[in-house]
């Protein structure tokens, strides 16, 4: 027998391994299987196969990175599979009338495999709903203005014991496993009490595991997202047109633009004024915070006035008798904004040429220079091109990365860079589509067809490529295949593990239809 590799020589050799590979070599003896169990190489196989992975931390629970890697490897395996009861769960959940506008989570949205995954939904005015992370939805009615949130808790596997012990308790309603429905219950956990004014508007701070809600009076409210329990409130002037919850490095806050054009900043939990600011008199905003929260840009809705870019730390400290540091952007007849994620701030904006003909996507990228006691923003465009003629005017738009851009239009999703490459184009919907869902891993559309598509991003060398996987249907089919359907879904949102989207009915009422991918946890059999 020649001699045998030393643990330096067998790492050297297991890095150029793949998973399926290093499952196999750990089969060979005590050392090959200690060895090939490396959390550096495990690591790397993350992040060859991620990008996502760059900014994780195996902090949570026992969870390694062969499990995470093991783990999320299934779960790509179950979405592209997308087979109903083998690979996900659905549940439809009706709570009481009225009409859902709006979903978040209340969770972090990182993927975590180590069992104490939760997801909860707040709906506005009434429901809430939970799924294995935790997220919110809002709901709205003419004559009933409450919140409420529903627990789902999915059964441990077969080969552990169900006993309560080994669940984690619900903060204000416990519920155990349903053995009779795949595991899969949903209950009431709590509901805020009736407000003097319907809810319109509600965003969530994950980390802090609190929810901010306003009303169509403009009182803004902070509630316990474990309790229930109401913690702080603020009263707008005039009802709100836009809010915007930010993870400022100096501590959150919240951005609430009143119906007169005035911007609020607020401190969170405790609603303090920071910053009170007209950015377009008379006329209605909507706000975008870019992803490091030190830009938010203002949009004059239903307005060619030009969009306006704020510094934030100008909102956080504005300077006496002066306004907060703010410019205009050289465009008008904006209608869409969105921010490259994984840039701190690179803004893209499709708006009317300057014939206000066709339409235009500018890219813009931002920065500030101090010049004595002034602070200056520098704007610099970086590149813009035409949608093509034979194009509809896009009614949804999303950023992925740091140069691709997502259109909707119609029934079709359309994949740019921000220099105008044409990268992909997808139908695969009946129907005109009605919500766009944008993470690091997957998109996900919804449609009148009252279908949810699933797609997952391909990690490539230049740019990344989408690849369309699988259709989570909704209700009746029959209704949405009319002229005039009857039900249709109409916003999606999703977290690692559930997606969940709002079912309108023609009579006035919502239902959220949820979707929970199921693993067997720490199987290499789904790696591909």
């Amino acid at each position: 027998m020649g001699p045998q590799l030393g643990v330096h020589e067998l790492l050297h050799v297991f890095s150029f391994l793949e998973a399926r590979d290093l499952l196999r070599a750990a089969q060979v003896d005590k050392v090959w299987n200690e060895v090939s169990g490396t959390k550096e190489l495990w690591r790397q196989l993350c992040l060859r196969r991620w990008s996502s992975c760059k900014d994780f931390q195996v902090t949570r629970g026992t969870q390694t990175w062969k499990q995470y890697y093991l783990c999320r490897s299934e779960l790509d395996f179950r979405v592209e599979s997308g087979r109903p009861e083998k690979d996900f769960i659905c549940k439809a959940l009706a709570g009481p009338k009225g009409e859902i506008a709006k979903l978040a989570y209340v969770s972090p949205s990182e993927y975590c495999f180590d069992r104490r995954e939760k997801s909860v939904v707040c709906t506005r005015p009434q429901m809430a709903l939970c799924v294995p992370g935790i997220y919110v939805s809002t709901a709205m009615a003419q004559t009933l203005s409450s919140r409420r949130r529903w627990r789902r808790e999915l059964s441990v596997p077969p080969a552990q014991s169900a006993t309560p012990a080994t669940l984690s308790p619900a903060p204000c309603a416990s519920l155990w496993p349903n053995p009779g429905h795949n595991g899969v219950m949903g209950m009431e956990i709590w509901s805020s009490p009736l407000q003097p004014a319907a809810l319109v508007n509600l965003v969530t701070y994950p980390q802090l595991q609190l929810v901010v809600t306003v009303d169509a009076q403009g009182l803004i409210k902070v509630w316990e997202a474990e309790s229930g329990r109401e913690s702080a409130s603020f009263c707008l002037p005039t009802h709100s047109s836009a809010l915007e919850a930010s993870d400022h490095p100096e501590g959150p806050f919240l951005l609430a633009a009143c119906a007169d054009g005035t911007l609020y900043m607020l401190t969170v939990p405790g609603l303090q004024l920071l910053s009170r600011v007209s950015v377009f008199p008379n006329q209605p905003a909507s706000l975008f915070c870019s992803p490091d929260c030190q830009w938010v840009f203002a949009l004059a809705q239903d307005s060619d006035l030009s969009p306006k870019v704020f510094h934030s730390q100008s909102l956080l400290c504005p300077p006496e008798d002066e306004p907060p540091v703010s410019t205009a952007l050289p465009i008008r007849l904006t209608s869409r904004a969105c921010w490259a994620p994984d840039e701190a701030a690179r803004l893209v904006v499709m708006h009317r040429d300057d014939n206000s003909v066709q339409w235009v996507v500018s890219t813009y990228e931002l920065g500030a220079k101090k010049c004595r006691d002034a602070m200056n923003i520098l704007v610099q465009q970086v590149t813009s091109f035409i949608l093509p003629d034979t194009m509809m005017p896009p009614h949804l738009m999303k950023g992925h990365g740091s140069q691709v851009v997502l259109l909707v239009s119609g029934s079709e999703l359309v994949l740019f860079t921000i220099h105008g490459l044409w990268l992909a184009a997808f139908q695969d919907h009946q129907k005109p589509i009605t919500s766009l869902y944008v993470d690091q891993s997957r998109v996900i559309t919804s449609s009148f067809d009252l279908s949810l598509r699933v797609y997952l991003w391909k990690k490539e060398n230049k740019f990344p490529v989408l690849k369309s996987c699988c259709y989570l249907l909704g209700g009746s089919h029959r209704w949405a295949s009319m002229s005039f359907p009857s039900q249709w879904i109409y916003q999606v949102e999703s977290d690692s593990m559930s997606i969940v989207g709002v079912e309108a009915r023609n009579t006035g009422t919502s239902i959220l239809r949820s979707y929970y991918f199921q693993l067997q946890r720490d199987q290499g059999n789904c790696i591909g």
